[in-house]
């Protein structure tokens, strides 16, 4: 009975308890399970926030270019000056050199003595044709007399043979001795105008010993010394020269540079440039594009323009490194009208595509493709043309690449 009593009062209810208890167990749970949802908003709203691709923000400056007085910059090469007419003079004979009347840095005309050989055997054997043609002259005048001592003989026995006062033996004897004079006659003739060639000849060799310039020019070098050999071929042993000096014709001095074959479709003969020398960096030398050299160079995937100078001065030198800005003409074919406001960028910041590109113009936290008209690419950077505006803010994507409207987040401005 007492257990049945027992378990009968385990199982009733006390009305005077109400209220649950709850354990602190539970509570424990309950605040960790409310911590952990305000820590994953709290990551969710972060990292809503700094999601996107990681940009760079660079902002468009004005080119000099684009206001400059000359024209805008449509590509800019690097080359040499060089001269069109330059030449190593040497002499047509080998020979000792006896004078060099040159020195670098001189000034010689047309046709004006830079060196002497020695000319000792050459004026032996012009002083031997000389002598050989007084001679020749001299046999030709003997047989001139023995022809006209043998021409009447045989007149006056051909007319006794026709009258039958002679006999056949005397007649033949008397023509022989007539052409035998008239052909020693045409040999001393013959003789004579060998003789007068031969002096030619020698007159020739002697005036191979003096050495001119070809054209006008400003000696470059000075090969040559007296007392060495010279020749117009290459000797064996090192101890021939081949030149007395290099003349260059600074009339003649133009740059050649090397075009990209991706840019050359900017170039056309005719086209107004901008000429820097290394040497003279501040100095803006007018020139404009001579030709285009039609072939290219298949290890550099570049090809050759002749730019010549508007202008001559003696600071300029062959050899002299060189910076051309092919300048873009205004509609009117004025190239010293501006005909774009271009501005400058950051080279990473165009996606480059032949003449044109695409730039990536910030707009909040979104970037706006756009496609603009390029210029020349230098140490300074990229030129554009056309598309944007000096101030622009553009995105250079720090990895990977950028689209049209995607969303950016801002690292390292």
């Amino acid at each position: 009975m007492n257990d049945k009593s027992a378990l009968l009062e385990q199982l009733r209810l006390n009305r005077n308890d109400s209220e649950p208890k709850i354990s602190s167990n539970a509570l424990w749970w309950t605040l960790g399970g409310v911590g952990a949802l305000v820590l994953v908003g709290g990551l969710w709203l972060l990292l809503g926030r700094t999601s996107g691709a990681a940009v760079r923000i660079v902002v468009a400056q004005a080119s000099a270019a684009g206001s400059d007085a000359h024209g805008a910059s449509l590509l800019d090469a690097s080359g040499y000056v060089v001269a069109r007419r330059a030449a190593t003079v040497s002499s047509k004979i080998t020979g000792k050199v006896q004078d060099v009347l040159i020195e670098e840095g001189q000034r010689v005309a047309m046709n004006q003595v830079l060196a002497r050989l020695d000319d000792s055997n050459a004026r032996a054997r012009l002083e031997q044709a000389t002598a050989q043609i007084a001679q020749s002259e001299a046999t030709l005048q003997a047989a001139r007399t023995a022809l006209a001592d043998a021409r009447p003989i045989f007149q006056r026995t051909e007319k006794e043979r026709a009258q039958a006062l002679i006999s056949a033996q005397d007649f033949d004897g008397s023509k022989a001795t007539y052409n035998a004079a008239a052909a020693a006659f045409d040999v001393a003739a013959r003789s004579v105008a060998v003789a007068r060639a031969s002096l030619i000849v020698a007159q020739r060799e002697e005036d191979d010993t003096v050495v001119r310039a070809p054209f006008a020019g400003v000696v470059t070098v000075k090969a040559a010394q007296p007392g060495e050999m010279v020749s117009p071929i290459s000797a064996g042993g090192g101890f021939t020269r081949t030149g007395i000096g290099t003349i260059v014709d600074m009339d003649s001095l133009e740059v050649e540079v090397d075009v990209n074959e991706n840019f050359i479709n900017r170039v056309r003969p005719g086209q107004p440039v901008t000429i820097r020398l290394n040497a003279y960096p501040d100095w803006e030398i007018p020139g404009e594009v001579i030709a285009i050299i039609p072939t290219a160079d298949r290890s550099k995937a570049t090809v050759k323009v002749r730019v010549g100078f508007k202008q001559r001065d003696e600071r300029i030198l062959p050899e002299m490194g060189a910076r051309v800005a092919f300048l873009q003409a205004s509609a009117t074919g004025d190239a010293r009208t501006p005909v774009h406001s271009s501005v400058l960028v950051p080279a990473e910041a165009v996606q480059v595509n032949g003449d044109s590109g695409i730039v990536f113009v910030v707009r909040g936290d979104k970037v706006e493709q756009r496609a603009v008209k390029l210029g020349a690419q230098s140490a300074q950077g990229q030129v554009v043309l056309s598309g944007i505006d000096a101030g622009a803010r553009l995105a250079v994507p720090l990895q990977g690449k950028l689209s049209d409207g995607m969303a950016i987040r801002v690292q390292n401005q």
